[in-house]
């Protein structure tokens, strides 16, 4: 009868320890599910486009980002919004006063964004500004425009034609694979300011925009330097 009685208790013992074991799997899962989650969102958050600047400008000259225009509105960095998803659309289809607005101002089907660079310093300054491709999926760069309005200056960029080897209409082509633009800006001169509008979309009209790009995904940002590093060659520009 005690015999019994001590298989039982074995039983029953097994049985919970199993249901502990379970539980605590369970709880693991959900733990590493959680910090899972996490990094993909801290992913996708450091993936929106960002326009920095580099302290030695702001430090040796003054010179400074700003949303809004205001001198009191001083930054080093500035965080975009991006849309989730993006049609093909025409160049055509983009406002006239596009580059009216303040911050992110995105529309159906492209991103904008706008600012200014404040020179508050004392002397002339000259610098580079540069939009650097971090990832692509799905080639989607073959078919991607960017136009910067600088102080109402207009330039779109794209990849040169997978085609021809040539430039598209209308578009001065990508520098490289990694850097979209590199451009710089001479003469800046004391208590002025550049206004900046970033514009990103699909351009439909392209050759290279059709179904396989469908899903892919872009990522860049944009850099504002005193002077241009080549990281390859590790040489200067200034």
């Amino acid at each position: 009868m005690d015999s019994k009685i001590g298989i039982k208790a074995q039983k029953i013992y097994k049985r919970e320890l199993v249901k502990k074991i379970v539980k605590l799997s369970f709880l693991f899962l959900f733990l590493v599910s959680s910090i899972i989650y996490l990094v993909l969102y801290i992913a996708y958050e450091g993936g929106k486009f960002t326009v920095t600047l580099d302290k030695n400008l702001l430090n040796r000259k003054n010179v400074y980002l700003s949303e809004s225009g205001m001198k009191k509105d001083k930054s080093l960095k500035l965080s975009a919004q991006t849309i989730q998803y993006m049609d093909n659309i025409s160049i055509k289809w983009l406002p006239s006063d596009i580059d009216q607005g303040i911050g992110s101002h995105n529309g159906d089907n492209y991103i904008a964004y706008s600012f200014y660079v404040m020179n508050a310093g004392k002397e002339q300054v000259h610098y580079w500004y540069e939009i650097d491709i971090d990832d692509t999926i799905k080639n989607v760069d073959e078919a991607v425009r960017i136009m910067i309005l600088r102080n109402g200056e207009k330039i779109v960029y794209a990849k040169k034609s997978k085609e021809t080897g040539k430039e598209e209409e209308g578009t001065k082509p990508f520098v490289s694979k990694s850097i979209a633009i590199l451009e710089q800006r001479k003469n800046f001169k004391p208590n002025t300011k550049d206004h900046y509008t970033v514009v990103v979309w699909i351009e439909g009209d392209d050759p290279e925009c059709n179904n396989d790009l469908l899903g892919g995904e872009i990522k860049m940002h944009m850099d504002i330097t005193e002077e241009h590093v080549y990281k390859k060659e590790n040489k200067k520009r200034s």
